[in-house]
Formats: structure tokens, C-alpha cells, sequence
């Protein structure tokens, strides 16, 4: 460990700060590092990765704080720290290099660039003796005979970099459009990727990936499919179930190492709690299943209490890892059971599957669950109102216990993107089950966000410490876009419709790639690396070209734009063929695709109980519509000459701009539709 602390310490990313007192000389990324690399004609080391990551811990703890290894880190490169949650923009440069390479990727991601940051080697994690031997190597090599072969290795791998996502990837033009019968293939691809048994897709690691089956709910909601609803109730229930989801005190881990999902990787992130609070809340919707009820509640409870800052923001993730040991926090021996619960341990060890021996290493036990709470409390004799009220005071004891042992490291930094993923699942559960806790909390994040980063010249990625410093990226206003959008249909407050339309026009302007009309990463007013960027492919968070796409479809709708609506409609086409034969790879944009199939119904409700029959409407799952209202007039164009006839409330239903009759009830509106 470093007597004095690294150039990291000025940093506000916690995992930065993680390295600040390593003896490697670490620089943030920035022009400092790049001109010395520069100066000195020096390879660069950037090593990549983020503060909750398990691997990225273990390979600082054996590399990184060893004297030995550091020293040859210094004599012989500039060496670069970056966090990729901050800078998703390096992370994916980089990553799409160890691909070039024909290196699967992860994290940490370590890579080896030119003094012009252009790369000809790289790696995930490396043991130390490993490390230190690749080091010597590249070193030794760069500075003597093979630094011209390495130099033309990574001009090579640059061109590959700046090719064209589009050329890439996308399969030969086409000229058809969305149809049934494609649709058909679309589901049965994803279809044949299932995991029939357990639920999710047949591999393990299972990452939850909230946006397949949210298309899903979409795609039965348009063909109304019994095994398609079997395989997301599958799904969900075996999730909330399982190890990944949080018994005690809500929240679900980053992703289950096993098929049957029951032992995560700890971690908790912010962007798969926000985007699961809306799977949940949405899939009660169509079924009124009280297990996804008591998810999104518990869940919110967990962002509140665990990830929420004073001033409204949500922080980014809590680690695996507690005492040095993964899932410490987590995990119950039967003593510690019985120390807790008392008389009721037996009970709740057969409810949770915990034994003696433990149902995980080292004789601990990760509660989880197996039957229904109908099956169970039959098993036991219990009435079923008996049972709930028992397990509810089992957690709520727990919790206490818990809280006392040595928490996880909480990554307090404050992303935009991932806020907005919160502030929509919020507003999703708000819409679900009316709750104004769920909506105070939306719209205090809201405000959050406005207040502290958003400026009149764009927004910002980060915040901390009262500093917000890093550009936005296009996932950041796509996901803010998103929420806005949502945010106005939740409260009929203009104020988000407009500031939604304020952010797209910024986006339009600065992100657009006008020949293929799809939009860049980056921004045109934003630091210059060696490739620009298009996401294209929907991951964990989806992919921000999906996101706008969707965006310009509804705000095309709410505004009446047909450029909005036509620029929609193109960036699908431009990926058709991927997201019919890759549905699993696509599936924020297969969603579009199920939005494009039917004509999507506009809904205005004007008149004194407009908040009521919003209410009342929102509660019910209607994908492929969008919702404008208000008590009094509007200019807005879907409020525009509508009126609340007789005095009465009044919903209109329209469908490409013909409407429906006037009806004065939400039953009367849902015929309609």
C-alpha cells in the first residue's frame, strides 16, 4: 500500500477511490495521462472496471497493491484507472477491441494501448504471476524490437473499431416492414432460447434481462398466448423465489451463477432493481399475482432505505462482497436463525430450504423459496392469512439482525441514466398500484435530476459531492427521455412532456448520424476518441438507439410529429432482420416492433376527475397506447379542441388521428380500445 496517496485521490468515483493509496501510479483518463504517454513514448495500461465488481477487488488486492508488480507498472507505462460506469463511452471502445482480439469480454477489463491510445493487447482478470510476466513482456517488447509490429497490430485493431456497427451487424437491406408473420418468427427464436424448467434463457450465468420478457407481457398482450404467459410467470416467480432476489429485505442481486437461481453474484445495481420494479409491476398488472405485488413493494423499500441520497438522487450499487467475503452480509447459518426467530427457526428454515449443513459453502444458508404460500401453509397446517403474517414477521426480524452485521460498500455516486431506469420503475409501480409513496418518490428524483443535472447546454453523467463533471451520454438522455415521457402520463404535469421534447431536440442536434440515421454514443461536442460509437444491441440496461427509437415513437404521438414518428419507424427498419433472427440480443427493439404491428391508441381525458379516471385507467396493462390529459384546457395537439362535454369527464380514443366516440368511463374507454 502507498504511503501517499495516487492522482485518484482528487477523484469523486468511489472505485477510483478504491486505488487511491496503491502504489501504481494511476491516472484518471484524461489528457494528463494520454500527453505524458505521449511525451514519453510509453504504452498505456487502462484497466476497467467498478466498484461493486468481485474480480476487480481480487486482482488490486494480488496486483495492484504489490510493490513488485507497481514498480514495473511505473517504469514501464502510463498506467490509466477508469471507471466504467462514469465513462461507459472508454468501457465500450475498449471492450469492442478485446472482442477484435477474440478475448470474450468482462471485468476488470485490462487492455494495452499505443502512446496513441490505440490498442494491440488485452485481458479480463490476470493472477499476479501472470500479470507481472505479461508486463515484463509487452514492456521489454515495446520498448525494444517489436514495437513497430505492435504499433501496425493496433492500427489494425482501430480500423475494425471504427467500422460501422451497422455494417457489422446488420443483414441485407430490406424493404418489408413489421408484419404478423414475422412477428410469429420473432417470438419463436426467443422462444427456443428458453429455459422451459427453470425460467429465464437456457444458460447459466441468468441475468433477470428485464427487457425480454417486458416484451413478452407486449407480445402477449398482442396475441394473447397462453405459453408465452407461462413462460414469463415461470420466469418471474422463479426469480423472486430464488437466491437472486432479496428475501429479507427486497432487491434483487446482479445475476445467478446457477441455472436454478439461487446463488447470485451479490451485488446489488440500481439499473436492474429500476428496470425490474417495472417487469413486476407491469406483469401484475396482467395477472394480479400478490407474489410480484410484495416484489415491487419490498423493492422500493430497499431503494428507499439503501440507495437513496438526502437529496433525492439514487445511488449506484452495493458490492458483493462484506468483511472480504462474498454474500457475508446475506447469509444465515440455522444458529443464527434460531438466535433470531426463536421457537418459529424450524418454520422458517423449512420455508426459506435452509438445513443445518447449509445450502451454500461453508455451512451457510441463501434463503430462497420453493412452493407457493398456498402449497406451503397447506403443508403445515397453517391458515394462509396465518402463514403471511408469520413470514412477514420473520423478515422484519431479520432485517433488524441484519442491519447490525458489516455492510457492503455502497457505490454513492449518483448516474443519470441509471436514475432514470429508478424514476421509471417508480412511476411503473406508481401506475400499477396507485401508491402516492411511489410517486413522491418519482417525483423527487425527478427534481433531483432536473435541479442538478440538467443544464441549459445538456446533461450531465454524474454527480457527487455536489459536483456533477463528466458530458452526458446518449443513454443518459435517452432513459431521462423515457421517464420524462412517463412522468407527464403519470401526473399529466406538462412541464416533463416539455422537458422530454427540450432533451430530444439536444439529441437531435448533437448525437444524430444523419446517413444512417441512427444515433452515436457520444456527443459531437464531446471529448474525441480514437472510435465513435453506435449502440446497437440491448444488454442488461437497453441499448440507447432502442430507447430513443421508442422515444421519438411516443413523443411523435403526444405532439403530432410525423418526422418523429417516420425517424422511429427508419431506425427499426435499419435493424429488422436482427430483431427478428436475435430477438434476445434486441429486445427493447422487438418491443417497438409489437408497438408498430397495431395502430397505437391515443387517449385524452379532459374535465374536473381527469386524475381519477387516469388513475383508474393506469392500473390496467395498455402497452401500445399514450395517455395526455388534464382538468382544463390545453395546448398541447392530443388536448387541442377537446372538451369535457356536458360538463362531464370526457375520454377520447383516437387511432391514427380518427377517433372514437366520446365516453364519459374508463370502461367504456377500454371497450374502445
Amino acid at each position: 500500500m502507498a504511503a501517499h496517496p495516487n492522482r485518484l485521490a482528487q477523484e469523486s468515483s468511489p472505485y477510483l477511490l478504491q486505488h487511491a493509496h496503491n502504489p501504481v501510479d494511476w491516472y484518471p483518463w484524461g489528457q494528463e495521462a494520454l500527453e505524458r504517454a505521449q511525451r514519453e513514448r510509453k504504452p498505456i495500461i487502462v484497466s476497467i472496471g467498478y466498484a461493486a465488481c468481485h474480480w476487480c477487488h481480487v486482482m488490486e488486492r494480488e496486483s495492484f497493491e504489490n510493490l513488485q508488480v507497481a514498480a514495473v507498472m511505473n517504469a514501464q507505462f502510463v498506467c490509466i484507472k477508469v471507471d466504467r460506469e462514469e465513462r461507459p463511452d472508454v468501457d465500450q471502445v475498449y471492450m469492442d477491441a478485446l472482442h477484435a482480439m477474440g478475448v470474450q469480454g468482462g471485468w476488470p477489463l485490462n487492455v494495452f494501448l499505443t502512446p496513441d491510445a490505440k490498442p494491440f493487447y488485452g485481458g479480463t482478470y490476470f493472477p499476479s504471476g501472470n500479470w507481472l510476466s505479461l508486463l515484463t513482456s509487452i514492456g521489454r517488447g515495446y520498448a525494444g524490437e517489436y514495437r513497430a509490429e505492435l504499433n501496425a497490430s493496433a492500427e489494425q485493431f482501430v480500423q475494425v473499431l471504427q467500422a460501422s456497427e451497422l455494417d457489422k451487424y446488420r443483414a441485407p437491406d430490406t424493404t418489408a416492414g413489421v408484419s404478423d408473420e414475422q412477428f410469429k418468427l420473432l417470438v419463436y427464436n426467443l422462444a427456443a432460447k428458453f429455459d422451459r424448467e427453470q425460467g429465464g434463457l437456457n444458460r447459466a450465468p441468468k441475468f433477470p434481462m428485464p427487457s425480454i420478457w417486458r416484451f413478452l407481457l407486449q407480445a402477449h398482450a398482442v396475441s394473447g398466448s397462453p405459453a408465452i404467459l407461462a413462460q414469463l410467470n415461470l420466469t418471474l416467480r422463479n426469480m423472486a423465489w430464488g437466491g437472486l432476489y432479496d428475501q429479507v429485505g427486497g432487491g434483487f442481486a446482479r445475476y445467478s451463477v446457477d441455472e436454478q437461481w439461487l446463488v447470485p453474484h451479490f451485488e446489488k445495481m440500481l439499473y436492474d432493481n429500476g428496470q425490474l420494479l417495472s417487469l413486476y409491476a407491469e406483469a401484475y398488472q396482467v395477472t394480479a399475482d400478490p407474489l410480484y405485488r410484495h416484489v415491487v413493494y419490498d423493492t422500493v423499500g430497499f431503494l428507499s432505505r439503501e440507495l437513496t441520497s438526502p437529496e433525492g438522487g439514487f445511488y449506484s450499487s452495493l458490492d458483493a462482497d462484506s468483511e472480504g467475503e462474498e454474500g457475508k452480509f446475506y447469509v444465515w447459518t440455522m444458529d443464527e436463525l434460531r438466535e433470531v426467530l426463536g421457537t418459529e427457526a424450524e418454520l422458517a428454515a423449512a420455508y426459506y430450504q435452509c438445513t443445518a449443513e447449509g445450502n451454500w459453502e461453508h455451512g451457510v444458508n441463501i434463503l430462497h423459496r420453493s412452493t407457493p404460500d398456498a402449497a406451503f401453509a397447506q403443508a403445515h397446517q397453517l391458515p394462509p392469512e396465518v402463514l403471511a403474517e408469520q413470514a412477514q414477521g420473520w423478515r422484519q426480524k431479520l432485517l433488524v439482525a441484519r442491519a447490525a452485521r458489516v455492510r457492503p460498500a455502497l457505490d454513492d455516486k449518483i448516474l443519470t441514466g441509471w436514475n432514470a431506469l429508478a424514476l421509471q420503475g417508480l412511476l411503473d409501480a406508481y401506475r400499477a398500484f396507485a401508491e402516492p409513496q411511489f410517486l413522491a418518490l418519482a417525483l423527487r428524483n425527478a427534481r433531483f435530476l432536473r435541479t442538478h443535472l440538467c443544464t441549459d447546454q445538456g446533461l450531465h453523467r454524474n454527480y457527487k459531492n455536489g459536483r456533477a463533471t463528466i458530458p452526458a451520454f446518449l443513454e443518459d438522455y435517452a432513459l431521462l427521455i423515457q421517464a420524462y415521457l412517463s412522468l407527464y402520463e403519470a401526473t399529466f404535469a406538462e412541464e416533463w412532456l416539455r422537458e422530454a421534447d427540450r432533451l430530444k431536440a439536444y439529441v437531435l442536434d448533437h448525437f444524430l448520424d444523419s446517413q444512417e440515421n441512427l444515433f452515436f454514443f457520444t456527443a459531437d461536442n464531446g471529448e474525441t476518441l480514437i472510435a465513435r460509437k453506435k449502440e446497437l444491441f440491448d444488454n442488461v440496461i437497453p441499448a440507447s438507439n432502442s430507447v430513443m427509437a421508442r422515444n421519438l415513437h411516443r413523443l411523435g404521438l403526444h405532439l403530432e410529429n410525423g418526422q418523429y414518428l417516420e425517424l422511429a419507424a427508419t431506425m427499426l427498419q435499419q435493424v429488422l432482420p436482427l430483431v427478428v433472427h436475435e430477438p434476445q440480443s434486441m429486445a427493447n427493439w422487438a418491443g417497438l416492433y409489437t408497438t408498430l404491428l397495431r395502430p397505437a391508441a391515443e387517449i385524452a381525458i379532459v374535465g374536473p376527475e381527469a386524475e381519477d379516471f387516469r388513475k383508474e385507467l393506469s392500473r390496467r396493462y395498455l402497452p401500445h397506447t399514450v395517455v395526455s390529459g388534464g382538468s382544463a384546457g390545453s395546448s398541447l395537439p392530443l388536448l387541442q379542441d377537446r372538451t369535457a362535454r356536458n360538463g362531464q369527464t370526457t375520454i377520447y380514443v383516437c387511432f391514427n388521428r380518427a377517433c372514437q366516440q366520446p365516453v364519459h368511463s374508463v370502461a367504456e374507454a377500454l371497450a374502445q380500445l
